[in-house]
């Protein structure tokens, strides 16, 4: 169903004001493996005194792919939750561009503006849509670009359309999300994260609150998306997804990265025999 594209992806970064929201230039391989997205260092998070992520280590390069798989309750989420700051860890520093998220260079907690914009680096896809029920598709999409990026009402309906032509939910601008079926709510949910122009898009579990036959529509244009570049990092199930976009597969068990290789590595030549048996499970 899905294989991912041979001639690379069409790039990442900003774009510059010269091009479209939805234009990106691909970089030779040399400086794209010096760029990195996301680094997290030394990452702990606990809950109640349960230990859920230990000593996490993980970079993420421009115009990467980094799927997170594990079994449920190995902290996958919460990894995922902690690198736009939705959780704040215990211990460790992530950075996203270069940039400490959460805690000043003085080691102090970032005051609310700045914790804002540093957030805003990244756009999240969650399990449950979150779309605004009092919001048509199109106002879904357009209200944080002009309330939070300050783009007036017509560069935000601009932008807007194209995402959603992007998606192919354009024909339900106007529509409301109840009238909508749970993968076209998630295909306006990731509309909206891009419309905020991210670094980062992160995914977690985008596909799981889906009836099987509408987890194909949403994986297609997350493929898509991989394809033009853009740098991902997704908590998935779907191990055929997982093998087809990926640049890098992450293991996670019992909040340790146990593994972690390119998907062809992992998925063929495993180095533990926990994925081996995760594998043997879940493929199929």
């Amino acid at each position: 169903m899905f294989e991912k594209s041979t001639s690379g992806p069409a790039g990442s970064g900003q774009p510059t004001p010269e091009q479209s929201a939805l234009e990106r230039t691909a970089p030779d391989d040399a400086a794209r493996s010096d760029r990195i997205a996301v680094s997290i260092r030394h990452l702990s998070k606990s809950f109640d005194g349960v230990e859920v992520l230990r000593d996490v280590d993980l970079e993420v390069r421009e115009g990467d792919v980094v799927t997170i798989l594990g079994s449920s309750g190995s902290g996958k989420s919460t990894l995922l939750r902690c690198i736009n700051w939705l959780e704040r860890p215990d211990s460790g520093s992530i950075h996203i561009g270069g940039q400490r998220i959460g805690v000043n260079d003085a080691g102090r907690p970032m005051p609310v503006r700045e914790l804002a914009k540093v957030r805003a680096r990244t756009g999240m896809v969650f399990q449950s849509f979150n779309l605004w029920p009092h919001l048509n598709v199109l106002h879904n999409v357009t209200e944080a670009p002009i309330h939070v990026l300050g783009k007036s009402k017509a560069e935000a309906e601009a932008l807007a359309r194209d995402l959603l032509e992007k998606v192919g939910m354009s024909p339900k601008a106007d529509a409301y999300p109840s009238t909508l079926s749970g993968g076209q709510k998630q295909r306006v949910a990731i509309a909206r994260a891009l419309a905020m122009q991210p670094e980062v898009m992160l995914f977690d579990e985008p596909t799981s609150a889906l009836d099987p036959e509408l987890v194909g529509e949403v994986l297609a244009v997350i493929k898509d998306l991989s394809a033009e570049g853009y740098t991902m990092v997704i908590v998935t199930h779907e191990m055929a997804f997982a093998r087809a976009v990926s640049d890098q597969v992450v293991f996670l068990e019992k909040g340790l990265i146990i593994e972690q290789a390119d998907p062809e590595t992992f998925f063929t030549h495993a180095s533990t025999e926990r994925v081996r048996q995760f594998l043997e499970r879940n493929e199929g």
